[in-house]
């Protein structure tokens, strides 16, 4: 090609390359949404993970996917969300499904539910697994879809006043718990309380209850409930993984481009991925300052997991045959879980165990 010729054509090239960025410029509107937080900015783990999905949000597309964060109660209560998106208030939020077991309990098996599935787990089921397309499945019913959107890690059983050597030490125990799992304690005599968060501390001083469930070392650190509950029981049986999603309104999804609608996604699994790595960094020395503080550290005794893990079965099988929602779904989850702990007892399980005994020799 003659040199003039070549630069005419560079030329038409550049021309076109000019063309070009307004064209993809044009192709992203600006949308502005809103998101209702199920959790208060004081739970910076918790809130965290909205601040980070509406961080990336904003950043891969320059700012024209913008998603303004409300935390718990400044739009609507925390326990609303769902409705606030379901009804298109909002066009989405950040939550915790369990939280509406009272409109059908399928919802908990999402979340968190009593032997389910750990934190590894719960993301295979979700992201490889059935657990999504099951999700949305069920959603629908309730004019919202879902992204995975963070993930507590094992919980902790509690803070009690008084110890828990035997199963006949729930009965007529006050404890604050809800969904599943209450229902699988009042079967051993516990009287199940739900009281927001900002109520527990009081509760627990006056007596009003004996016990109490949150999170985890990190957060319950922060509400003070070894100040006024000494024993800190371990595992929380009924949260063995703490899933939560971002539920968004249904018809303003479909509105978005394709591209707005990767960008969540992708957003929305860094958020996942990050809060649990912010529990599993933070929990240890939050535990170390708590035993320092004086609390009691104690395991539930066989016996108490064995009479938990049989009540609960009996709430699945109720469950199961009055739900048929419910039932597809727990089904699918324990297959999974049953699979899962296969190839658990044979490596991960092996690892860790190993590790932990010899963690002080390495």
């Amino acid at each position: 090609m003659k040199r003039r010729e070549f630069l005419k054509a560079a030329g038409v090239g550049l021309a076109g390359s000019a063309v070009a960025a307004p064209a993809i410029a044009q192709s992203m509107p600006e949308v502005k949404w809103r998101l209702t937080s199920s959790f208060p900015k004081s739970l910076d783990t918790l809130w965290g993970a909205s601040e980070t999905f509406t961080k990336y949000c904003s950043e891969a597309t320059d700012g024209k996917l913008q998603v303004q964060t409300f935390a718990a109660g400044e739009i609507v209560p925390g326990l609303q969300a769902l409705d606030a998106v379901s009804a298109n208030t909002v066009e989405m939020c950040h939550t915790a499904t369990y939280y509406y077991f009272g409109k059908d309990p399928t919802w908990a098996l999402f979340c968190a539910v009593p032997f389910g599935l750990n934190t590894r787990q719960q993301n295979a089921w979700f992201y490889d697994g059935d657990g999504m397309k099951l999700f949305n499945e069920f959603a629908k019913k309730f004019n919202v879809i879902g992204l995975v959107g963070g993930n507590t890690g094992a919980q902790m059983g509690g803070w009690f006043r008084k110890e828990i050597k035997e199963v006949a030490d729930f009965n007529g125990l006050k404890f604050r718990i809800a969904g599943l799992a209450g229902r699988t304690l009042q079967k051993l005599g516990v009287v199940p309380q739900v009281l927001a968060g900002g109520e527990i501390y009081p509760a627990l001083e006056k007596g009003t209850i004996d016990a109490t469930e949150w999170v985890g070392p990190y957060d319950d650190e922060k509400l003070g409930f070894h100040k006024v509950a000494r024993f800190y029981y371990y595992p929380g049986w009924w949260e063995g993984g703490t899933a939560q999603h971002f539920l968004i309104n249904h018809a303003k999804w479909n509105e978005l481009p394709k591209s707005y609608q990767a960008v969540m996604t992708a957003a929305a699994g860094l958020a996942n991925v990050e809060e649990t790595a912010r529990y599993d960094t933070r929990n240890p020395q939050a535990l170390k300052r708590l035993l320092a503080g004086g609390a009691q550290l104690r395991p539930f005794p066989g016996p108490v997991m064995d009479a938990c893990l049989k009540a609960a079965n009996e709430v699945y099988a109720e469950t199961n045959a009055t739900n048929a929602d419910f039932k597809k779904v727990y089904d699918n989850m324990v297959a999974f879980r049953n699979d899962e702990y296969l190839w658990w007892q044979v490596a991960e399980y092996t690892y860790d165990s190993f590790m932990i005994r010899v963690r002080t020799r390495t």
